[in-house]
């Protein structure tokens, strides 16, 4: 059975099971809240009292509001860390829509173009090709497109994805070590033999692989953000980690996210688990994550470590167009590009299950490296709302209508284990019905 990174789950779970902590777990304090979310707040309690988790974080806010939720544990252990807004946890592809917003900043700058050529900043992108058989050959015919930004962000390039891509292509990805994103300690010393030891290395490897699909022609999740990462770099003449730093992490005060988490902050890093049956089995320990070392490039569309509070910050910039606590890092129009949906005329996107980040439900288009509710149904985020998930059961959104935004934090994998993310709509549907304390 493979697991939602593409490795068997005999290769995860090589770490012995920790048996739950007995004492009950803690109440974390989290920072005063401007509004009470008692459904929410008992969403969270029995998530942990269930012992469907350690420890989970929750921080909602609408436009002038912020409300922070903790309880539980940063592992089963009796000895574990509380939970807190400060806590540090993977959160896989919910780095997606950060690099989405990264490039929407260079197209705001001029330096980039939404339908301009991947080429004019990766020359190996001039030349695709398309698969012809795709699930039993590497037969190839010659792309009659240019695969574009705007296909990297919708993920409608044609590139493939070691977790849902399949066949001989799998194989290729896996020989050549296209596998940009880490699992744990063990795991990283046979993916990082084959990985490019840089973007460019990455990117230039991506271009001599054939496509799935024609460009511009179907949805299929893939490694297209972390192909912006690189399309960044060119773009605006620094590495993708100084630009993210210098335009988005430092202007936003996002002082807790990492693509290498500090020896003296792994005290707050969270365990990552996975479900072996009812049993949960510690797969990325945080005394001994593979987070404690340099990645072999900066994952784009995985790589990120981050605080509940941080990725809050993100969105609440997003909310409120592009600006934060009086600091423009975006303008209103740019955000809001970027939060619609960016499809190709024609192409369609029905979601994708829970274990790679994605969600069904209401009709849903694609923006910049998220998805896009294109119609409001009862119960549900408004039309226009915009987020992703990640392979750990992270989650994170923007309802422009409603003005609220949503980050919840947990480590386990597979994501869609319980079904957190209608759980928490169902929580903050009741509490949003009730005024202002």
């Amino acid at each position: 059975m493979r697991n939602v990174l593409g490795l068997t789950t005999a290769l995860l779970l090589v770490q012995p099971a920790t048996l739950w902590a007995q004492a009950a777990p803690p109440r974390a304090p989290a920072r005063p809240a401007t509004r009470t979310l008692p459904a929410t707040d008992a969403m969270v309690r029995s998530y942990v009292t269930q012992k469907k988790v350690p420890g989970m974080v929750v921080v909602v806010g609408g436009p002038d509001w912020t409300s922070a939720d903790a309880a539980g544990r940063l592992g089963t252990e009796v000895t574990a860390a509380p939970a807190t807004v400060d806590s540090l946890w993977r959160v896989y592809s919910m780095t997606k829509p950060i690099t989405g917003m990264a490039a929407m900043m260079l197209v705001e700058d001029g330096k980039l173009k939404l339908d301009q050529p991947v080429s004019d900043f990766i020359p190996g992108f001039k030349s695709m090709q398309v698969l012809t058989d795709p699930d039993t050959s590497l037969a190839s015919r010659p792309a009659t497109k240019p695969v574009t930004v705007r296909n990297l962000l919708t993920h409608t390039a044609g590139l493939g994805y070691s977790i849902v891509t399949k066949g001989p292509l799998l194989k290729e990805y896996e020989r050549l070590g296209i596998v940009p994103a880490a699992v744990n300690a063990q795991a990283e010393v046979a993916m990082a033999q084959a990985r490019p030891k840089s973007l460019k290395e990455f990117a230039d490897r991506v271009a001599t692989l054939p496509l799935i699909a024609e460009p511009g022609t179907k949805w299929s999740y893939s490694i297209g953000l972390d192909v912006v990462g690189r399309v960044i770099e060119v773009a605006s003449g620094m590495s993708f980690e100084r630009f993210l730093q210098t335009r988005m992490f430092n202007p936003l005060g996002m002082t807790s996210t990492y693509w290498t988490v500090p020896q003296s902050e792994k005290g707050r890093f969270a365990t990552n688990y996975a479900w072996a049956g009812d049993n949960l089995v510690p797969v990325d320990p945080a005394a001994t994550s593979v987070w404690l070392s340099p990645p072999s490039f900066p994952y784009g569309g995985a790589g990120l470590v981050m605080s509940a509070g941080d990725y809050d910050r993100f969105l609440h910039m997003l909310q409120n167009g592009g600006t934060l606590d009086g600091r423009r890092v975006m303008k209103p129009e740019t955000v809001a590009l970027g939060m619609s949906n960016l499809l190709p005329a024609g192409v369609t996107f029905g979601g994708v299950d829970g274990a790679t980040g994605g969600q069904a439900g209401p009709k849903m288009g694609f923006g910049a490296g998220g998805s896009v509710y294109l119609e409001t149904l009862p119960g549900r985020p408004a039309r226009g709302t915009y987020g992703w998930g990640g392979a750990a059961g992270t989650v994170g959104f923007v309802d422009p209508v409603r003005q609220l935004r949503g980050t919840v934090m947990v480590n386990y994998f597979p994501a869609d284990r319980y079904p957190l993310r209608e759980d928490l709509v169902k929580a903050l549907a009741s509490d949003l019905a009730q005024p202002l304390r």
